[in-house]
């Protein structure tokens, strides 16, 4: 178990498959460059426009399966057929040098992190409702129609322990999400060295 006592501080941001989370991320870290965020490893296949290193490192199953066997990964998990985790060294680089680390990961890796890092803040995003989640998903147009609904059916399971987090916060206007996500960072003790 660490704590985070003299270290970066560990920003764990997470909730359901499209409920906005990477974009929230993306518009944090225009505010705040000084942030590190750290990128995901996934088997899945990339998406249009995606690169590999910059919004994910995209391995193998057998290369992901042995970076679980050599204990690579800070937490990991597997959605929907594929496993995404969070490369332990870069992290702990970072945080060991004072820098903030933004962690935007599965509900299930986010649970993990309170294991390893105790102190990590962490903030469940929340859809205004399920009918928008929805909306979403299928606006964005990058699933088939089963993907969808097992992103909604898991994302029904997600929102129930959504009380598990520090934070909850409802993403229906993107503008006083990011503000609210914002205001709670910079709120937390020990943020002001970091």
């Amino acid at each position: 178990m660490r704590t985070l006592k003299n270290l970066g501080r560990l920003i764990v941001i997470t909730g359901p498959s499209g409920v906005g989370k990477g974009t929230l991320v993306r518009l944090l870290l225009t505010r705040h460059p000084e942030w590190y965020l750290s990128v995901s490893a996934t088997t899945r296949d990339p998406r249009r426009g995606e690169i590999d290193g910059k919004d994910y490192y995209f391995l193998t199953k057998t290369q992901f399966e042995s970076m679980i066997e050599g204990g690579d990964f800070l937490e990991w998990a597997e959605y929907a057929g594929n496993y995404y985790g969070t490369p332990r060294t870069q992290v702990e680089e970072h945080l060991n040098q004072g820098h903030s680390v933004v962690l935007e990961i599965e509900v299930l890796g986010a649970r993990q992190i309170k294991e390893t890092f105790p102190d990590a803040l962490r903030i469940f995003i929340l859809p205004p409702s399920m009918t928008e989640l929805e909306n979403r998903l299928r606006k964005r147009a990058k699933d088939s129609q089963a993907v969808i609904e097992l992103r909604l059916k898991r994302a029904e399971e997600e929102i129930a322990t959504s009380q598990e987090f520090d934070w909850q916060i409802v993403n229906e206007h993107l503008e006083t999400a990011l503000e609210d996500i914002e205001s709670i960072i910079l709120s937390t003790v020990d943020y002001q060295n970091h």
